[in-house]
């Protein structure tokens, strides 16, 4: 009952019920990395780091310290199982993950408990956060090709950041190439993704997205590709922005 109620709320902001619905079914799978979410959990690493490294390039931080992000209120929204929240909270950040899956949310607070993380988990939207409590980084990770208003979900977002804060955006492109390797590729041939994780016309090119971005009084100061070598069976940072790809943005 609590997962209606929970839809009910997210049918007045950006957020698809239907998305929500889909991605509550893989909940119990989050954290297998050889299930469904496999190619989450090997990717996982390098968008850590790209976060991680970024952060202490804008906050003066050495990114070889443990705790590195100590004292940074980060937060995540569309957090999932908290694959991300887990180990942002080892080095030191203050995580709030927001998912407005139930589901999720229960998932991702039984392995933070198992692993004594003090994680503040929330199930809710970005929508329906008050805006005074602002956050020095906040993450949209694989979360904006997933929402039904784009330019109103970042807006909120960016409404979510502290003067001087980060935010940290990464999407799928909007091309032939997009289709043919994230679609196709990905959710038929390969079967890493279940059919109908992703809707194409709901990607978001580089332009759009910095376009959104700079009516927010935000500029992207860095971006990059991300890439898959099937024969290293690794993702990488690239320039290669065809697909996957992420970008910072901050007030500038």
């Amino acid at each position: 009952m609590a997962m209606q109620t929970n839809l009910s709320n997210a049918s007045a902001s950006s957020v698809d019920p239907a998305e929500i619905a889909k991605f509550s079914k893989l909940s119990d799978e989050w954290w297998d990395p050889h299930g469904k979410m496999a190619p989450l959990h090997k990717i996982n690493p390098l968008r850590l780091t790209y976060i991680r490294d970024a952060a202490c390039r804008k906050f003066e931080r050495n990114a070889k310290s443990l705790g590195c992000l100590s004292g940074l209120r980060v937060l995540d929204i569309g957090c999932g199982a908290g694959l991300l929240c887990e180990p942002l909270t080892r080095l030191g950040a203050q995580v709030i993950g927001i998912d407005p899956s139930a589901t999720n949310i229960s998932a991702a607070k039984l392995h933070a408990d198992k692993g004594h993380l003090s994680i503040d988990y929330r199930c809710t939207t970005v929508e329906d956060m008050d805006v005074r409590e602002r956050f020095d980084i906040v993450l949209a990770m694989e979360v904006v090709e997933h929402v039904t208003d784009v330019g109103a979900f970042l807006k909120r977002c960016a409404a979510m950041l502290k003067p001087g804060g980060l935010m940290v955006v990464s999407t799928l492109n909007r091309n032939w190439k997009s289709f043919a390797l994230a679609i196709v590729g990905a959710e038929y041939v390969l079967r890493w993704l279940p059919r109908g994780t992703h809707e194409w016309s709901k990607f978001v090119t580089p332009a759009e997205l910095e376009r959104y971005l700079g009516d927010l009084n935000l500029t992207v100061t860095e971006q990059a590709g991300v890439v898959y070598n099937p024969l290293a069976d690794k993702w990488s940072v690239s320039s290669d922005m065809d697909v996957n790809y992420m970008v910072i943005a901050e007030e500038v």
